[in-house]
């Protein structure tokens, strides 16, 4: 019997179109794989096994009808807006919430013949790098069940590196969709800031929050967001132009483009495997006659203190809602004040009220001026610099992460040491640039390691062609996923 966790998107659909299998079949075989690893990984929140099975029967009785995710079954992190179900953002104080609507990309997955087969878990509203911030389990990273997937989407991260889900959507404000992708050895991209519609997705910090996909290769990671992007009339912010085509010209890789790499890396702390990881790619990429400028790059001295700043005062901003008065979680008391006073206390995690807190005194008296206007400022400075440095090159590599996986556990009562796990991340958001992290290698503990690549305001096609070749170069998933053996069969060795 063939595995039919290990087909890609178009794989799917060559064996749909020959009937050589059915969607039930396939869609049964994740969520055998999900009550098998399940338990160990604590990827979802929710696992829509009967949902995902009746719509898998439907889609057997019409047959393969061209749609791009025909039978993909994929995974949603729970900011996500699902119609009727459960959309907690593993906070308590939205336990048992069931929005009345589906978000844009739901709605998109569906209308490209997307299964949905659960909800993933994440750090309490987006807000963390290692899924241990959420209010009702710790997600372990499937590499190594002693180790962190990242954050905050370590659940939709984990479950594709788990083979219990073909792909899955993730939203990443400051490195959120990149960093888990990096430690968990999958592909996660974010689009161009308004590339991507917000509709349905619950606020965190609303300049800088977008929706992207997890995928096991570029080419599976480009099909699921073509089918999630473009214009959307609810979302004010979306760029009003069709989904730009990223999959038609992935071989091309590297091909007329200009590399920029840091000059000056070897000042960021970062893991030695890391470091090394980075340098032997540049050498490769030189190798392989694809010019190669060094540059200092925007942002990377003033990112984290920014990014900072302004997410969490958009975070005070946006959780001002959930005060006990309209949904979620309600405590009971004997005053209305005492209510937004016990709801908040008891619905909220430590990291949320902390950055609640962060984000309320950088805007309040005598203090916007000197953080949040400050930040405002640099972040346009930020802007023109990545602007004026595309002017001259095509695409920017770094790490994505400054280390592999570490231990869970280990960095919860260091808040700065989390933080900075983002500051690879943290610039393509300020500057709302496309950004995509493909795995690389393994660490000498085992651990997955990370390259990524920005490109130009609009240039994702540019962004995946990159992706595409790196993906070749590495060929992480032949080697270290599929095993040496296929590897070696497949491209004739090393």
């Amino acid at each position: 019997m063939r595995d039919l966790v290990q087909y890609s998107i178009e794989g799917l659909g060559d064996i749909y179109r020959a009937r050589e299998a059915t969607v039930r079949e396939v869609v049964q075989a994740y969520l055998d794989s999900i009550e098998a690893r399940e338990p160990r990984i604590k990827a979802f929140l929710q696992v829509l096994a009967e949902d995902a099975l009746a719509k898998a029967s439907e889609l057997d009785v019409k047959g393969h009808d061209g749609r791009p995710l025909f039978g993909v079954p994929v995974a949603i992190k729970d900011n996500l807006c699902t119609r009727g179900i459960s959309t907690t953002c593993a906070s308590k104080i939205l336990e048992g919430y069931r929005p009345p609507y589906d978000a844009t990309v739901v709605e998109r997955l569906r209308s490209a013949g997307a299964v949905i087969i659960g909800k993933t878990n994440l750090d309490e509203f987006a807000m963390g790098s290692s899924c241990e911030n959420s209010a009702f389990q710790i997600t372990h990273n499937p590499w190594n069940e002693a180790y962190a997937p990242g954050g905050s989407s370590g659940g939709s991260a984990a479950a594709v590196a788990a083979d219990m889900a073909l792909a899955s959507l993730g939203s990443d404000t400051g490195g959120s969709i990149r960093q888990p992708a990096s430690l968990c050895g999958v592909v996660g991209l974010k689009g161009t800031y308004g590339r991507v519609s917000r509709y349905g997705l619950v606020a965190f910090a609303s300049s800088l929050d977008q929706i992207g996909p997890f995928a096991r290769d570029v080419r599976d990671c480009a099909l699921v967001m073509e089918a999630i992007a473009g214009h959307d009339e609810r979302d004010a912010t979306t760029i009003p132009t069709p989904a730009p085509d990223l999959h038609g010209k992935l071989e091309r890789g590297f091909e007329g483009m200009r590399v920029a790499v840091s000059a000056d890396l070897e000042k960021w702390e970062m893991d030695p495997s890391v470091r090394e990881i980075a340098a032997r790619t540049v050498d490769d990429l030189a190798g392989d006659s694809v010019p190669v400028d060094r540059v200092t790059l925007p942002g990377m001295e003033t990112s984290i203190a920014t990014y900072y700043i302004l997410a969490n005062a958009e975070a005070s901003s946006n959780l001002a809602r959930y005060d006990g008065v309209r949904y979620g979680l309600r405590s009971n008391s004997d005053s209305l004040l005492e209510m937004y006073e016990r709801t908040r206390g008891e619905g909220f995690g430590d990291e949320v009220k902390r950055r609640i807190l962060l984000g309320t005194y950088v805007l309040s008296s005598g203090y916007y001026d000197a953080y949040y206007a400050k930040a405002q400022q640099v972040k346009a400075l930020i802007c023109a610099q990545f602007e004026e440095l595309f002017r001259k090159c095509d695409l920017i590599l770094l790490p994505t992460s400054p280390t592999p996986a570490f231990r869970l556990g280990e960095r919860l009562e260091d808040p700065i040491a989390m933080y900075l796990s983002d500051i690879f991340t943290t610039p393509a958001n300020i500057a709302g640039l496309p950004a995509i992290s493909i795995p690389a290698e393994l660490s000498p503990e085992g651990l997955p390691i990370g390259m990524q690549l920005i490109a130009g305001w609009g240039e994702e096609a540019k962004l995946m062609r990159g992706a595409f070749g790196l993906e070749r170069m590495y060929r992480f998933r032949e080697q270290h996923v599929l095993g040496p053996k296929a590897g070696r069969e497949r491209h004739g060795g090393r």
